[in-house]
């Protein structure tokens, strides 16, 4: 009778789980270290009695945690630090390992060297282990810090600390020579005085003995050096910024995707922008498509291609915004691709609806479209007429007129729109998107449409332009005609615009409506005056059409304000001044973005 020996089971499996548990929870803990150092920090900055203390253990023969000091540069440090620590981010991490190492190593030794009277006080043994636990914990969750920063930031933030010291130097001297009240020193001196001050060290003999600047003046000297303390700390660990945009290559595949899918999400055509950057799914089924600004990778709209492959590209676009430390976020979401999202781990904030057209249920009649009827009908009097086209049928050097038309009816310098417009216009690659031209009595332009495909037989509007002294409802009129026309283009469907805050504006005026709703409602209401939130979905509202909600989606509650900051400056509502920016070409294949408004909105400005 033979037997058989079973083999013990290895004990890598169960190392391996425990291993995965405790990584993020230690690497949680240094967070939260960071955290508590910074709030110590900011209280010995406000409590007298706490900050002499503090000092007293520093200068004396006991020593504080690492990074417990009395000033206010440390809690900034930690603050830095425990947000750079909680992206994940590796500079971060072997910053602390580096700084605290050393803390740990020079502890232990003072706690173990015959003679030494650190080891009579009870408080060094609490300040040791505390470093000595943190230096633990960096080990331990060392794996979770995989984000990365840009290959060029040591450089720039030794350079940032180099011309910033020259430069804070140069100003110091300036103010220390015109109010120095003694004699005596040279150059030299007083830009060793403020470089010294600068970075907090004290003055030599020989430079108090030649320089006795007034107080506002080390202030002055002092709030420069701090300023460049938070500048060399947000270089050295920002996020790096996403170089790769639309290639020829990715817009083929892209294009090849929505042959196929397009069909799915009125927005689907914007994905083509230039100015984004593409990841596809293993599978190369399906993408996500996305721009990253100010540290934020921002996707627009549902992914391209089949829905069986988006979970494949989300997670690729997820993965590749963790290994960078970018916040994910995503900006108009239908609700088929946000449940998909939320398996992913992000939340959703709904946004508002967008106003689709079925052509087949759109109709002037009736009392319920009585007044866009009567505007319609007073344009048409008026003698404006639409000429309706594809791209491709529009010679070129009408489509340069077009285009020059549109850059001169542009209300204000910037351009806007990022997840609902394409930002180009006469671009050959677009020959399928549909113009709209209306002319007046006398055969003069007076007004531009154009919107991209949508699938085989539908239209989602991108661009709209009119001159400033032209008939008010006109864009109304534009619209209509396309509407009723649609078997020239073999239209059946069309994505007007976007109604923030709509299902606000819908239920809170509504009979039994909340306090809470109505109170919401009014204060739409009022920042409408500016912002014209109401006046949007009764524009869209006029042309009674499908509402389909968007939303915007995150993984952190937290990221919301920077992701908002993020939002307004790829639509281009925050705009930071640039030479290039200044001088770029607006059309004809340059990155340009075109804000898709309702048009009541943008009737009368352009």
């Amino acid at each position: 009778m033979s037997s058989t020996v079973k083999p013990e089971p290895s004990a890598e499996p169960g190392s391996a789980a425990l291993s995965e548990r405790w990584r993020p929870r230690a690497a949680a803990a240094t967070v939260w270290y960071l955290r508590l150092l910074a709030l110590l920090n900011l209280v010995t900055v406000l409590l007298a009695p706490f900050r002499n203390q503090v000092t007293e253990h520093n200068e004396g023969d006991y020593f504080t945690p690492y990074l417990l000091t009395a000033g206010l540069s440390s809690a900034v440090l930690s603050v830095f630090l425990a947000i750079a620590m909680r992206r994940r981010k590796r500079a971060a991490w072997i910053f602390n390992m580096a700084l605290a190492g050393l803390f740990a190593v020079l502890y232990l030794i003072a706690m173990v060297l015959p003679g030494e009277r650190f080891n009579h006080h009870v408080l060094n043994y609490v300040s040791t282990v505390l470093t000595c636990l943190f230096v633990l914990a960096l080990l331990i969750g060392r794996k979770e810090f995989t984000s990365k920063g840009d290959s060029s930031n040591p450089k720039t933030a030794a350079a940032t600390f180099v011309g910033g010291l020259a430069f804070g130097g140069l100003v110091g001297s300036l103010l220390v020579w015109l109010n120095n009240d003694l004699t005596g020193a040279r150059f030299w001196d007083y830009f060793r005085y403020s470089v010294g001050r600068m970075i907090t060290i004290t003055p030599s003999q020989h430079l108090r003995s030649v320089i006795d600047a007034p107080t506002w003046v080390n202030a002055v000297i002092n709030t420069m050096g701090a300023v460049l303390f938070l500048l060399v700390l947000y270089v050295a660990f920002r996020s790096p910024k996403d170089k790769e945009l639309l290639t020829a290559e990715d817009e083929e595949r892209l294009r090849g995707l929505l042959d196929k899918q397009g069909e799915r999400d009125s927005l689907g055509y914007f994905a083509l922008r230039r100015d984004k950057a593409v990841v596809f799914s293993p599978s190369g089924k399906a993408a996500v498509t996305y721009r990253v600004v100010g540290g934020v990778s921002l996707a627009s709209g549902d992914p391209i291609g089949d829905p069986e492959a988006w979970p494949g590209a989300i997670d690729a676009w997820l993965s590749e915004a963790r290994e960078h430390a970018w916040a994910p976020a995503v900006m108009g979401a239908s609700e088929e691709a946000g449940v998909i999202y939320a398996r992913h781990g992000m939340d959703a904030l709904e946004l508002g609806d967008e106003a689709i057209v079925e052509l087949d249920e759109f109709s002037l009649d009736g009392r319920a479209m009585r007044v866009v009827r009567q505007a319609y009908n007073r344009v048409k009097r008026a003698g404006y007429t639409v000429r309706i086209r594809r791209h491709e049928a529009i010679p070129e050097s009408e489509m340069a007129e077009l285009v020059a038309k549109a850059d001169q009816w542009r209300d204000g310098a910037t351009e806007r729109g990022f997840s609902m417009a394409l930002g180009r216009l006469g671009d050959p690659g677009d020959g399928r998107c549909v113009m709209l031209e209306c002319h007046d009595g006398d055969g003069e332009l007076k007004a531009l449409l154009s919107f991209v495909p949508w699938g085989a037989d539908g239209l989602s509007l991108d661009l709209m332009r009119r001159a400033r002294d032209t008939e008010n409802g006109l864009m109304e009129f534009m619209v209509i005609e396309l509407l009723q026309r649609a078997e020239e283009v073999g239209l059946a469907r069309v994505s007007l615009n976007f109604a923030m805050f709509r299902s606000v504006f819908e239920r809170g005026s509504k009979l039994g409506a909340g306090p809470v709703l109505r109170l919401w409602r009014s204060v739409l209401g009022f920042f409408s005056r500016w912002w014209q939130i109401e006046s949007l979905y009764r524009a869209n509202a006029k042309y009674r059409p499908i509402w389909e909600p968007r939303y915007l989606l995150f993984e952190k509650s937290s990221e919301i304000p920077r992701i908002g900051i993020a939002s307004a400056r790829a639509e281009g509502f925050i705009t930071a001044p640039s030479l290039p920016a200044l001088f770029r070409r607006r059309h004809s294949g340059a990155a340009v973005a075109a804000p898709r408004v309702p048009v009541a909105a943008r009737d009368g400005k352009g």
